[in-house]
């Protein structure tokens, strides 16, 4: 059975840090691109940051530039989302996501989400 578990998120004032993890099961982890996603209340779900398999390349909103670091450890199945200097507009539900191809098929996963709100 596939999951990701979100893990992390809570309340913490302007100008400070929380780091997310995502745990995987039923898939090969390493071999999947992972991702960061976020969605506000009435807004549209956004990329926040995503990571190539291989680790090597990653990729981020402008938005988080400089304050966001994607990272993976591949041995605990675990993404994860370094959070710096939070501002009021990261405030959002962030979904791990999982995008792959395993015996030939093309799969894609979403986690359940965890709340992030900034707020002072």
């Amino acid at each position: 059975q596939v999951q990701l578990m979100e893990s992390g998120g809570g309340l913490v004032q302007p100008g400070g840090s929380l780091r997310l993890s995502c745990v995987a099961s039923g898939f090969t982890f390493e071999h999947y691109d992972m991702s960061w996603y976020r969605q506000a209340p009435g807004k549209e779900r956004e990329l926040v940051a995503a990571m190539r398999d291989s680790g090597g390349s990653t990729q981020y909103a402008d938005s988080v530039k400089g304050r966001f670091s994607i990272s993976k450890e591949n041995r605990r199945n675990t993404l994860y989302l370094q959070m710096r200097n939070l501002k009021p507009e990261d405030t959002a539900v962030y979904y791990c996501h999982a995008d792959g191809t395993e015996f030939g098929a093309d799969y894609t996963y979403w986690g359940q989400g965890t709340q992030v709100t900034v707020s002072s």
